[in-house]
């Protein structure tokens, strides 16, 4: 679950709703959205978030990351959106000059054990994720990737699947009905 308003306002603004929703589902839930400081992640893992993605903070404090991962082993997951190689923090909205390459690079030495990559300029546009980069990332760094954005057709799982992306986000596919939950499960088993 992303907190958008959060991502966008630099802290969390919906936990009451988040806390509700993890209350009552009895799958795995990880939350997101101006997850910028250690009394956010504190809240969002006492009100039952299993994992909390770090977004902008990653790119501004690698030590706070570094601290995160020891405190939360395997809950801490971080989230590197980009435009065409170049990272975007503050939901989306600010260019950084730095690239995908180089803050994953400094994830993993901050010990991260898990990296989601959007492609900004694909997410929800019902286009097809970018394989490209997607690829490239999961070569370069030793741990997890999940891929976001793009994803419209049961193929396209396929083909994230095979270049190795441990799991993908699918979002306006379901609501938009060309991808069925049931189908994209069996597709990647």
């Amino acid at each position: 679950m992303v907190d958008l308003d959060g991502a966008r306002g630099g802290s969390p603004l919906n936990q009451r709703i988040m806390a509700e929703i993890c209350d009552v589902v009895a799958i795995p839930v990880e939350v997101s959205g101006g997850m910028r400081s250690f009394a956010d992640l504190a809240a969002a893992f006492a009100y039952g978030a299993d994992r909390v993605q770090l977004g902008s903070i990653a790119l501004r404090d690698a030590e706070f990351v570094r601290t995160a991962v020891g405190r939360y082993p395997g809950g801490i997951v971080v989230s590197i959106d980009a435009r065409e190689g170049e990272v975007f923090v503050e939901g989306w909205t600010v260019p950084t000059g730095v690239s995908v390459e180089e803050l994953a690079r400094q994830m993993v030495e901050a010990g991260v054990p898990r990296l989601m990559f959007t492609d900004i300029g694909r997410d929800g546009a019902m286009t097809e994720p970018n394989f490209a980069a997607l690829e490239a990332l999961v070569g370069k760094v030793p741990v997890p990737v999940i891929a976001s954005g793009g994803v419209s057709r049961l193929e396209h799982l396929q083909r994230l699947a095979a270049i190795g992306c441990e799991g993908a986000i699918v979002g306006k596919a379901l609501y938009e009905g060309t991808v069925q939950l049931p189908a994209a499960l069996a597709a990647v088993r």
